[in-house]
């Protein structure tokens, strides 16, 4: 399969309610050192873990199963073809 690569970049903006349900969720991930989660997030701190959950959230909702309500968090895109 001949595939491309593309870099995107997003720009959200989130509510205190989104970062307090990811913070509770990076917490609680925290106590399960094992899980999937982990893997590539070795020596990040915990607001980089926070954020990425949130956009995480965001456009999983945006692509999957809530596109209006998760487009409302989504204030640009930016997009680059990587060679």
């Amino acid at each position: 399969m001949d595939s491309k690569k593309v870099k995107t970049c997003f720009t959200i903006t989130f509510t205190e309610e989104q970062y307090r349900h990811a913070k509770a969720y990076v917490d609680d991930m925290r106590q399960h050192p094992n899980r999937v989660f982990w893997r590539g997030k070795e020596g990040k701190s915990d607001d980089e873990l926070v954020v990425e959950q949130i956009a995480h959230r965001i456009l999983s909702g945006f692509y999957n199963n809530e596109p209006y309500r998760a487009g409302q968090y989504i204030m640009r895109m930016d997009s680059a073809i990587a060679s």
